[in-house]
């Protein structure tokens, strides 16, 4: 059976960290930023979580080896 392929964008977005938490950066943070509050952007510039059903998904069928 070949290797599975890891899926390239899931790759670039998402990062495993030690704990097998999946990791990724928020959106909304490129533009039109002056509508939108000091608190906002600042909780937005934290990295967030994948919450705990989809972790199994992203793992084994997005990023295989990852």
């Amino acid at each position: 059976m070949p290797k599975m392929k890891t899926k390239r964008s899931a790759a670039k977005r998402f990062s495993l960290t030690a704990n097998g938490k999946v990791k990724y950066k928020k959106m909304n943070l490129r533009h039109i930023l002056t509508k939108k509050s000091s608190k906002r952007k600042r909780k937005l510039r934290k990295a967030g979580y994948v919450a705990s059903g989809p972790v199994h998904m992203i793992k084994k069928k997005l990023l295989p080896y990852g």
